[in-house]
């Protein structure tokens, strides 16, 4: 069955889409963005407080299914601006993650809202 979680603290897309969803022993968790609860950007223009708040939005949607990083087996990265971008998401990811985690990595020219500058979406396996 698929389960389909809109966790705790995180802004609530629906009935546009989903936060995360759980099915069977996975679970798949929607592009996290640089929003907070109330669905407001946060560091516009900021690259480091937008990984930041993405990577606590990530943290949120891994524990709604009783996760953590360490059960992401998949990332996909989208950055506006790779060459500028990539040091602060690479020392966010060393920072989160204990071991290497096979992920897809792109340059987009826009995200859904402008001021966004970054998104990243994982896939896991339950503990």
């Amino acid at each position: 069955m698929r389960e389909m979680i809109q966790p705790g603290g995180l802004w609530d897309p629906r009935p546009k889409f989903s936060q995360v969803v759980k099915f069977g022993g996975q679970f798949f968790i929607a592009g996290q963005t640089a929003v907070d609860e109330n669905g407001d950007t946060v560091g516009v223009g900021d690259i480091e407080a937008q990984t930041r708040q993405v990577f606590k939005n990530l943290e949120k949607a891994l524990a709604a299914v009783g996760a953590t990083f360490d059960h992401v087996v998949s990332l996909t990265v989208y950055s506006t601006d790779l060459d500028a971008h990539l040091p602060t998401i690479g020392a966010y990811r060393s920072k989160y993650f204990s071991e290497p985690v096979p992920s897809t990595t792109v340059q987009i020219s826009r995200l859904v809202r402008p001021e966004w500058l970054l998104e990243i979406e994982a896939a896991g396996i339950l503990p």
